[in-house]
């Protein structure tokens, strides 16, 4: 009786068991519900609108030129100015005629070249000052103020230039470059292309720098050959003909105002005063 009782409880007490670990395993099973599911879609990129894109303003909000981009443009500016200021103005010609003149005198480093080139550089500021102020007047100014955009600035500064270097320049050095181009003959020296324009201008400079070199060399020739045979009449052959020249040649050049009447015959060759 008493075995038959203690059976009971045992099966009752694995029974209890029984179902108290099915019940655990039935409420700490992960469900895999979610696994049967679709996956969230990826939402499709698409591209950006023009106002997202990054835009760059070289202007600034009313319209001017920003800070950054004038000094860049200076900057520039300062790293062509030598090749300008060579091809495009009177320094060309200016300093080959008074690299002439000092050596017609026979001074090979009197003026020093530092001296021929200021006096170069501020004779063609003041011979180009009118094209500089129609520059500044037509086409720097109005860029600044934002009336007139980069493009259309550069292509009004070329005028003034433009007419300075036609002004100055022979038909047939024109004629030479187009011709060298093989291009056909414009129909007016205005509508000269300035890669056209710019050489013959070169080469119209040059050719007056010579011309005008070759009459400042006439009288110190003169005077080389006069002192030259006068030492050879005296049997003075060793003595250096240029030694007794030289003063002569100094002497000439200060009675005649040498550097006035220099100075104003480039002034006038621009003027037309000359």
């Amino acid at each position: 009786m008493r075995a038959s009782a203690s059976r009971r409880l045992r099966v009752a007490l694995a029974a209890a068991v029984s179902t108290l670990a099915v019940a655990l395993l039935t409420a700490g099973a992960p469900s895999w519900d979610h696994l049967a599911k679709s996956p969230t879609p990826v939402p499709t990129p698409t591209a950006p609108s023009v106002g997202d894109l990054i835009s760059v303003n070289i202007n600034g909000p009313d319209g001017t030129p920003s800070s950054s981009v004038l000094v860049l443009i200076g900057i520039t500016l300062l790293s062509v100015a030598p090749a300008l200021i060579l091809m495009m103005s009177s320094f060309t010609k200016i300093f080959v005629v008074l690299a002439m003149t000092r050596n017609a005198m026979g001074l090979t480093n009197v003026p020093p070249n530092q001296v021929l080139v200021g006096l170069a550089l501020f004779l063609s500021l003041f011979i180009m000052w009118p094209v500089i102020q129609h520059v500044n007047t037509d086409a720097l100014q109005p860029y600044l103020h934002g009336h007139l955009d980069f493009a259309h600035a550069i292509k009004v500064a070329e005028g003034p230039l433009r007419t300075f270097m036609v002004a100055h320049t022979r038909q047939e050095d024109l004629a030479l470059i187009t011709r060298a181009a093989g291009q056909a003959n414009p129909a007016s020296p205005s509508t000269v292309p300035m890669v056209t324009l710019i050489p013959a201008f070169m080469i119209s400079e040059l050719r007056s720098a010579f011309i005008i070199g070759f009459v400042i060399f006439v009288p110190f020739l003169i005077i080389d050959l006069v002192v030259s045979g006068a030492l050879m009449a005296m049997g003075m052959m060793m003595l250096p003909p240029v030694m007794i020249s030289l003063p002569f040649k100094i002497l000439l050049f200060i009675l005649v105002d040498g550097w006035g009447l220099l100075v104003t015959t480039l002034i006038g060759s621009y003027t037309g005063t000359s």
